[in-house]
């Protein structure tokens, strides 16, 4: 029996594209382990590891923490996930990361959610919270009964400032210009798969038709109506 080649693969998006969904999607139909920057930042500096302390203290300047400190940390974790297929999150965020990523492993696949800034914009600043209960409320998809106001409490709800539209433009400015670079770079190499749209539920079947061609679907689901 031939073993297919383990799959080394990228998730790009910027923030509010649906990263999150689909990368839990193909974890479920694919078995692939996922690999998020973010969380793996989060871990560390709750843990107040050397790096997690490190970190924190570029995050709390507002400054972006560097390319060494952030390849060191994702090339030690991939160590041990040398026998699985995996998807990176968040990793590579510039060109000389993916270079350093390149130099440790081959990359097979780039999966880039090309949602319109204008959709995302929309996406993000229509989430309002309760405080006190941690209750979400998103203007398109589950709005409160009376606008700004909690169903149950009566209290008011307020819009967290990653949500606020000036946050939120902000943070799409960034990931262009910190991140169009490296989607260059993979195009130039063709392993950069877009796959372009306005809802994840439209832009999933897509990947998952391409995944398919790579893995075979792992899940117990019909796998002609992937959810």
């Amino acid at each position: 029996m031939v073993v297919p080649p383990l799959l080394r693969a990228v998730i790009m998006g910027p923030p509010g594209s649906g990263k999150g969904t689909v990368s839990a999607r193909i974890i479920k139909h694919f078995g692939v382990k996922h690999l998020s920057s973010g969380d793996l930042l989060r871990d560390n500096m709750q843990k107040k590891t050397e790096v997690g302390i490190l970190a924190k203290s570029y995050i709390d300047q507002g400054r972006l923490i560097p390319d060494d400190i952030m390849t060191g940390l994702m090339l030690s974790e991939l160590k041990g996930l040398d026998q699985y297929n995996w998807l990176l999150d968040g990793f590579p965020r510039t060109v000389a990361q993916a270079e350093a990523l390149d130099k440790a492993c081959q990359i097979d696949t780039v999966i880039d959610l090309d949602v319109p800034f204008e959709t995302i914009k929309r996406r993000l600043t229509a989430r309002w919270i309760h405080p006190a209960s941690g209750r979400v409320y998103n203007l398109e998809f589950s709005p409160p009964k009376m606008h700004g106001i909690d169903d149950i409490t009566g209290e008011p709800l307020v819009q967290r400032d990653d949500d606020k539209p000036e946050t939120v433009t902000k943070r799409l400015q960034a990931y262009d210009a910190q991140t169009k670079p490296v989607l260059e770079y993979y195009r130039e190499k063709g392993l950069l798969k877009s796959f372009s749209g306005t809802e994840t539920n439209k832009i999933w079947p897509r990947i998952y038709a391409f995944l398919q061609t790579k893995l075979p679907d792992v899940s117990q689901n019909d796998a002609a109506t992937p959810r």
